[in-house]
């Protein structure tokens, strides 16, 4: 039998079932959008490929719809003209729980039961709908709350583990209600599908309600430790809440956007493991503290840290009084595994030292995950937070744009992750993108470092998309304009995407730029302009996830 899927909330489940249904959530994220790029617009929501994907590849045959939206609307259509479904219904609910919505609501009810009956070759059942009632559990300890559009499973099973305490999924569909109460004992169809009516349109208002105010619950909860906030690429309707919720709570909180594909939850592993860090920073002492259980084997009081970037990888190794020994800084290369392992041999021929003088070594960065050889693994963010306070404990904000990210971190006082924003969508505003840049050019990195500190006219590269910003570059070259003034262009457009990362993060002085762009003279000095203030340049900026790395490896040895 055919399992009837459904998408939302206010989907009648228990109608469904009461007709010899069996329905099931669909909410699986697929490898991409091969299918659905076909049949529909390129600008329709990831939820909406995610479902035209499952019917093109046949793995759903009936399907229960509610007119949530215009890309709900649209996907109704495709799939309607494409013939594939064995059933296809959509329920046209008002957004709204006023006394005409739920007299409309048990109308469009008793249409579908009408329909899905004569497809199924059965009737309403009155004990079969009265048993398919169950009331919510909700986690009432102190645990991470993720709300906002719904969220695909396999993401959600990610975030589940990198997370220190129990996650619940309040978002979209899944803060469903209906089942607290079960329907009235010898009524009528019609009197129980007016009370179902009810029932349904009662619950927690969804973002396309007139009135979402009942949302308020799902963020004020006292048993709520963290909020992870999720919205979907081209879906505008959970955008709003977050800056309601941002401004009315005061626990952390994490906002992430997916496009529901699977390789798009990869991408936010990081800024999920750097919550997890920073929402308990006691937990990260906790799993050092059990990293180090048992006997270790002590060498020579030295510790390392190694940080794969995306286009170099650098290592630190310090001694037992926390001096930096060496450090090396080499290219990536091919792969991060290889490229740790070149560069952790390295930095042991500089120092004079061998492996097993090593006693901890903890990894951080893009390519963390793929060195075997650590004893732990930190993200960046906290690395960086880290290692910025150990240079410099007056740093309140840390900026890193790194070669395939962005990121702004507010530190607290203790040097502790107290926000962070990341920019890792595309290149835009990041080494990679300036190194394309000189490339187009014609020179190299130092070189386009020292270019635009005089400039003369001053232009404006208006787009970010590196694809579109070289193309404008190559027009402005062919306009033979001066090369100071197209490179302080280009570093204006990363200094105020930079500023902009910086303000939503609520930066406050004082300001470090680390990574390999702090060594950008003009770019510096551009985003000093933007933020009104002097940044704090290191000699050690670009080891600083290095840095960190290395210290907590200390901290496994201190345990």
């Amino acid at each position: 039998m055919n399992k009837t899927y459904y998408v939302c909330k206010y989907t009648p489940i228990e109608l469904l079932e009461s007709l010899g249904g069996e329905c099931e959530n669909f909410n699986h994220m697929p490898d991409g959008f091969d299918l659905a790029d076909q049949v529909s617009h390129p600008n329709i929501c990831g939820f909406g490929k995610t479902l035209l994907e499952g019917v093109m590849e046949g793995k759903i045959k009936e399907l229960v719809l509610v007119s949530c939206c215009d890309t709900i609307r649209s996907v109704y259509d495709i799939l309607l003209e494409s013939g594939k479904l064995d059933f296809l219904y959509i329920l046209d609910v008002l957004h709204c729980d006023s006394t005409c919505s739920r007299e409309r609501m048990a109308v469009q009810l008793k249409g579908l039961a009408k329909a899905y009956a004569q497809y199924k070759g059965t009737e309403f059942d009155a004990g079969k709908f009265r048993a398919a009632f169950h009331a919510q559990e909700k986690v009432t300890k102190p645990h991470i709350a993720v709300l906002g559009a719904r969220m695909g499973q396999e993401l959600f099973e990610m975030t589940s583990k990198a997370m220190p305490l129990p996650v619940e999924n309040d978002t979209c569909v899944h803060n469903r209600s209906v089942g607290n109460i079960l329907p009235p004992e010898g009524a009528s169809f019609d009197e129980l599908m007016d009370w179902y009516a009810c029932e349904i349109l009662g619950q927690i208002p969804c973002m396309r309600m007139m009135d979402p105010t009942g949302r308020k619950k799902l963020y004020n909860d006292p048993s709520v430790a963290g909020i992870i906030y999720h919205t979907v690429k081209f879906c505008d309707f959970y955008s709003f809440e977050y800056a309601e919720i941002k401004n009315h709570t005061d626990v952390p909180l994490l906002k992430i956007e997916s496009d529901y594909t699977i390789q798009s939850s990869g991408q936010l592993l990081t800024r999920l493991e750097a919550f997890a860090e920073s929402i308990q920073p006691e937990t990260l002492e906790q799993t050092i503290e059990v990293d180090t259980k048992g006997e270790r084997k002590m060498g020579k009081g030295y510790f390392a840290g190694i940080d794969s970037g995306s286009t170099s990888t650098d290592v630190v190794i310090l001694n037992k009084n926390h001096e930096i020994v060496t450090s090396i800084i080499l290219p990536t290369g091919a792969g991060a595994a290889i490229g740790a392992d070149r560069a952790l041999a390295e930095a042991l021929k500089e120092a004079g030292l061998q492996r097993e003088d090593i006693d901890a070594l903890v990894t951080t960065g893009y390519g963390r995950t793929a060195i075997k050889n650590g004893d732990k693994s930190i993200t960046e963010i906290t690395c960086h937070a880290r290692g910025a306070h150990f240079l410099n404990p007056e740093v309140r904000t840390v900026i890193d744009i790194g070669g395939q990210d962005s990121k702004v971190i507010r530190l607290d006082e203790n040097g502790a992750v107290a926000n962070f924003v990341m920019n890792d969508k595309c290149a835009a505003g990041t080494g990679r993108f300036l190194e394309m840049m000189a490339r187009t050019m014609e020179m190299n990195l130092d070189q386009m470092s020292e270019c635009g500190l005089e400039f003369k006219e001053d232009i404006t590269i208006s787009s970010m998309c590196t694809v579109f910003a070289e193309s404008e570059v190559v027009s402005l070259i062919a306009q033979n304009k001066a090369t100071d003034d197209i490179v302080h262009g280009l570093n204006k457009a990363v200094a105020v995407k930079t500023a902009a990362l910086t303000r939503r993060v609520g930066g406050e002085e004082k300001y470090m730029m680390t990574g390999g762009v702090s060594k950008n003279k003009g770019l510096v000095k551009t985003l000093e302009e933007k933020l009104g203030t002097k940044l704090v340049i290191s000699d050690k900026a670009q080891l600083c996830g290095a840095l960190g790395a290395a210290l907590f490896a200390a901290d496994m040895a201190d345990v």
